[in-house]
């Protein structure tokens, strides 16, 4: 039996068996009311394959997908709407780009030591070299001073009897005398140290280039904002302790402990609690004020400025920077222990050993130098690194300004190279207006091409490329 009307052969384009109007072919579930016309075992043909080029499962009228990505997965309206593609279509979320040293999101505590580690392979000269050249110039006053108290122990070991307390007197003098004289040089010589390497792990994030004299030059300027910094934060830090410390030494030289032995209790129970409450203040202040310095070299603020924007960016997140401060400031001091620990025991024991003559006190002087440089050439710039990418942490968890740094990442690979200009992206003024209207996953904001022809960013070193 067949449908339609009679006819002599089946009608043009037509399947044998089959009445010349049909409907539309309908791929349901099975069991469909519909029947197959034509003979036992005849089925409708398959449908046509999609075009070349289209996923499966989507409706060539629109680029919609089915539901479930399946032809007809649920009746007449399976090529209606979009839920997003099924499991066969599963995509991982996208990756975070990293055009520099960290990944542009927010920082977990292995990107900012792994990060930190980049930006000095990447730049060995502007952070080991300059380093290990301020190490050495500032250990040689104390390692001078160390080796002058070594050759008068040495003195004392040989002839106890002609050894006098004016001998001893002096190598602790020159012993303290070599300290106060490198605690200077290193405050002078740290505080420039930390500005280069800022301005170093500025460009890096970007994956940019920057020399040792580019570096000094946009650093230069910002010097006396910087010793005013560090001199503010020392004025919070030390007046305190030394307070405690003229309180105590005027209960020593009134004559108040000779009354009983209950005052000395209970002076070093007042003693341990004062300490106690200094620790406390300390640690306090060096995590509010431990973005300070990234802010003075990258924003372009003051002293009093940097220490308010230093305090704003650690609120609500205290305890985590404090954490890592923390943690990275035992690392440096246990690497540079075991780093410098070899040179200072040799040179102590060619002090002791050797006697007291001006060239074993000159071997002295080199083996401590020599320690202490290799100790601070790793030291420093892994602190300043930590202190800097905890800075751009922060920005980017506050301010979503990774997605300032996106958009920069976008522009450099669009241009094919990084231009000195995304110095100034770390203004929050130029930041908020480079990215305004940011997206993560979109086109590069700010100054488009075709602004001045370059992507915003000024024309390619070399002049432009043609």
């Amino acid at each position: 039996m067949t449908d339609g009307p009679d006819h002599d052969g089946p009608a043009p384009d037509v399947p044998p068996g089959w009445a010349p109007d049909q409907p539309p072919a309908y791929w349901g579930h099975q069991g469909s009311s519909w029947a197959s016309p034509g003979g036992p075992g005849e089925t409708p043909p398959p449908p046509p394959p999609p075009p070349q080029g289209q996923p499966y499962g989507q409706s060539p009228y629109g680029g919609q997908p089915q539901y479930g990505g399946q032809p007809g997965a649920y009746g007449p309206y399976g090529s209606y709407g979009a839920y997003g593609p099924g499991p066969q279509g599963f995509r991982p979320p996208p990756q975070a780009p990293r055009p520099g040293i960290v990944p542009l999101r927010p920082l977990a505590l292995g990107d900012i030591l792994d990060g930190t580690i980049k930006m000095v392979r990447s730049h060995p000269k502007a952070t080991l070299g300059l380093s290990a050249i301020v190490a050495a110039i500032t250990t040689l006053p104390v390692s001078a001073g160390q080796a002058i108290y070594v050759r008068s122990t040495s003195e004392l070991l040989a002839d106890p009897e002609a050894f006098g307390t004016a001998d001893a007197l002096g190598g602790l003098a020159a012993q303290a005398l070599g300290t106060l004289i490198s605690m200077a040089l290193t405050f002078v010589a740290t505080t420039i140290l930390t500005g280069i390497m800022t301005r170093v792990l500025g460009r890096a994030v970007f994956g940019g280039k920057i020399t040792v004299g580019e570096a000094w030059r946009l650093t230069r300027r910002r010097l006396p904002a910087l010793f005013g910094l560090v001199a503010l934060e020392g004025l919070i830090l030390i007046l305190p302790a030394l307070l405690i410390f003229g309180l105590f030494i005027g209960l020593f030289t009134s004559g108040a402990l000779e009354d009983s032995s209950g005052s000395i209790v209970g002076l070093v129970g007042l003693l341990i609690l004062c300490l106690a409450a200094y620790a406390v203040y300390a640690l306090f202040f060096s995590t509010k004020f431990a973005l300070s310095a990234p802010a003075v070299v990258l924003e372009g603020r003051g002293p009093v400025d940097a220490m308010r924007r230093s305090w704003q960016l650690v609120k609500g997140d205290s305890w985590r920077i404090f954490g890592i401060v923390l943690l990275t400031g035992l690392l440096a001091g246990l690497i540079g222990s075991l780093l410098s620990f070899p040179f200072s025991l040799a040179g102590t024991m060619v002090g002791l050993m050797g006697g007291s003559s001006a060239g074993i006190a000159v071997v002295v002087t080199i083996l401590t130098a020599l320690g202490s440089t290799l100790s601070a050439m790793i030291t420093y710039p892994f602190q300043a690194g930590v202190n800097g990418l905890l800075y751009a942490d922060r920005r980017m968890r506050v301010e979503a300004f990774d997605l300032v740094l996106r958009s920069a990442a976008a522009q450099n690979q669009t241009q094919g190279w990084v231009h000195s200009s995304v110095d100034d992206l770390w203004d929050p003024s130029n930041a908020a207006a480079a990215g305004a209207g940011a997206s993560a996953y979109g086109p590069p904001y700010g100054t488009g091409p075709g602004q001045d022809g370059w992507g915003g960013y000024g024309a390619p070193p070399g002049g432009p490329r043609l």
